[in-house]
């Protein structure tokens, strides 16, 4: 038995992302503990309910702040030293980091690095990200250099790191997201009447959510029965989109804001194709949830959306930032409604073939020796 722990952000993603592997590295019978940043009684209950003990500690997601990043190493530091884990797990880039720094005092336990995305540091648009990209990049090959394996969720983003010589490839190892649960996510028919398209997102420019809005804008000036709805919650970050920006789009009628939500599955269920137009990800998990639910995907050729379609199959790939082409995919969908259902039932299959969580969290374990 090993005395695991595994550190994130948002003390919802432990639930949300990492609760099937924490009930199965549990039922393995090791011990979990489980880090974020503090969180309310209910989610804290529902950690604990998977079997994990729960430990808040201080850290932002987001932010540049030197002062609250040195915090947030102190405190992972004592954590460590108090702990003694066997294993370590981090995903995000702050745990992953600060994590990895701080386990240069626990030379016993073996540490494993999830990478979920390049995310906004390696946008390299202007000079601030470019020097941005820059120390990230340095903080990533000094935080990784004890790493037992690398895990990445697409191998775009592996060979990037490869590439940037942050770790070698011998270090390297590849999972399919942070899969989905099939049993929870069933298929469900399409519904009967309208067209109805629907993205799942937190409100930032990089989820390709201006990108939304246009298309939308576009073919309701052609189909003006068509629907365009959004779901997701504002997010502080730099790229964050503010909320007045969306309820315009709403009040435009370009699009439906429904707000955010706890639970995707009924939004899912009244849609009819999934659309994500980003410009990055690890493997998106909205993407994951429609495919498993029966939905068509229009989403961007970027690393970890293009691994989720197969063109012409159960979906369509479109360049990131074109508007003009995900409008024409959009009024594709709407002209041929006969190869919806062929479609739905594709990505299903696909699901179920390579993204079901419990393949995804086996191969984990695997790596991590822990099976």
């Amino acid at each position: 038995m090993a005395r695991i722990l595994l550190i994130g952000t948002l003390p919802s993603s432990l639930v949300n992302f990492r609760g099937a592997l924490i009930r199965e590295i549990v039922h393995a019978g090791h011990d979990v503990i489980s880090m974020a940043e503090p969180a309310t009684d209910p989610i804290r209950s529902d950690i604990e309910a998977l079997g994990a003990v729960y430990r808040s500690f201080p850290v932002r997601r987001s932010g540049l702040s030197p002062r609250q990043d040195f915090l947030t190493y102190c405190a992972l530091k004592r954590a460590l030293q108090e702990l003694q884990p066997d294993v370590v797990l981090a995903y995000t880039i702050k745990p992953v980091v600060w994590g990895g720094l701080a386990l240069r005092t626990i030379p016993g336990a073996r540490f494993y690095a999830l990478i979920t995305g390049l995310g906004f540091a390696f946008q390299n648009v202007d000079i601030v990200r470019k020097v941005l990209t820059a120390l990230v990049t340095q903080l990533y090959r000094v935080s990784l250099k004890r790493a037992s394996r690398v895990i990445f969720q697409n191998r775009d983003n592996r060979d990037e790191f490869v590439a940037r010589k942050i770790i070698p490839r011998n270090g390297c190892a590849v999972v399919n997201g942070s899969g989905v649960d099939l049993s929870a996510f069933s298929n469900t028919q399409l519904p009967a009447e309208g067209s109805v398209f629907l993205m799942i997102a937190r409100l930032l420019g990089e989820k390709g959510l201006r990108e939304y809005a246009e298309a939308a804008c576009l073919v309701k000036a052609r189909y003006s029965e068509a629907v365009f709805r959004l779901v997701g919650p504002e997010d502080p970050s730099p790229d964050g989109i503010l909320l007045a920006e969306v309820i315009q789009w709403h009040e435009q009628g370009w699009i439906e804001y429904l707000g955010e939500t706890d639970d995707v599955r009924p939004f899912l269920a009244d849609c009819h194709v999934y659309v994500l137009p980003s410009y990055h990800e690890g493997m998106p998990r909205t993407v994951l949830e429609a495919m498993a639910m029966g939905r068509p995907i229009l989403t961007t050729e970027v690393p970890g959306c293009r691994e989720t379609v197969m063109p012409g199959e159960n979906g369509f790939l479109v360049s990131e930032g074109d508007a003009t082409a995900l409008a024409e995919r959009m009024m594709w969908f709407i002209e041929n409604r006969p190869l919806w259902q062929r479609m739905a039932a594709r990505s299903r299959k696909m699901a179920e073939e390579r993204f079901d969580v419990h393949s995804v969290n086996q191969s984990l374990m695997r790596i991590m020796e822990l099976d």
